[in-house]
């Protein structure tokens, strides 16, 4: 039938799923016509929803018919078990790690539906003055298979959960960006016998990554920890070891206060 759209068929809460997701890095604030095109809805069903998401506080009006994620979002947000237990203690070691190194700390987890759908989440970043730019922030969703954390994290997954991740179509971020399914797995056999994953310069020109997958921690998605650093001025050698023991002392500080709770 003409003039439909995706969420006649749906439940409102889908719709209100699909209204927030249309917010993103590069768009954080929405006129109701982009809201309504990026969530697949009628201008009066996104003007509506987006209203009422306002007066609860899940929205904010930025402008006349401008919206933006509201506090209400946020601190909501804050309860989950990424902020209020992984990210709170693991954040003193992520620090320790930047202060000995001076480089780009990264803490991210899997995230997504599916394995065809699954990126890298980063839940803490940790940088200063002297670190170098990376394209993470905190909140942010990056590939899986151009990031140290994210190739830490697929390290960990089994042959029928990659059997599924290699159905998608992998994007070249840079022209040495692994794509190629043989390679990429010859890579990830490589960095479980060494213990870590390693990048360069498969996400940005002149950066590399090392990473490790942390140990299973129950009620937490799987995780990783990674730096980030120029190809001219450090060395996996040297960064391996730092997060190696990172990955193992965030383990033991969130795993005993989870069971605990």
């Amino acid at each position: 039938m003409a003039g439909r759209t995706r969420g006649d068929d749906e439940g409102v809460v889908a719709r209100i799923a699909r209204l927030l997701a249309a917010f993103d890095d590069d768009e954080p604030e929405l006129g109701i016509e982009r809201l309504a095109d990026a969530a697949g809805l009628p201008r009066s069903t996104a003007h509506r929803l987006a209203t009422e998401l306002a007066r609860h506080g899940l929205l904010a009006k930025t402008a006349p018919g401008t919206f933006c994620v509201g506090t209400r979002l946020w601190e909501v947000g804050e309860l989950s078990p990424l902020s209020s237990r992984l990210r709170e203690y693991a954040f003193p070691i992520l620090e320790r790690m930047y202060e000995a190194t001076g480089e780009n700390v990264h803490l991210a987890v899997l995230a997504g539906n599916s394995p065809q759908t699954a990126e890298a989440l980063y839940v803490v970043k940790v940088s200063g003055e002297t670190s170098i730019p990376t394209l993470s922030r905190t909140g942010g969703r990056l590939p899986l298979h151009t990031t140290g954390v994210g190739k830490a994290l697929l390290m960990g997954r089994d042959d029928e959960w990659l059997a599924q991740y290699f159905t998608r179509r992998l994007e070249r971020e840079t022209t040495f960006s692994i794509v190629d399914e043989q390679r990429l797995r010859a890579d990830l056999a490589e960095s479980r016998v060494r213990g870590y994953a390693a990048t360069r310069q498969e996400m940005t020109l002149g950066n590399f990554s090392v990473a490790v997958p942390l140990p299973g921690i129950p009620g937490l998605p799987a995780a990783a920890v990674g730096i980030v650093s120029h190809i001219g001025r450090s060395s996996e050698s040297r960064l391996a070891p730092i997060v190696r023991r990172a990955a193992r002392d965030i383990a033991a500080a969130v795993g005993p206060r989870l069971a605990r709770r």
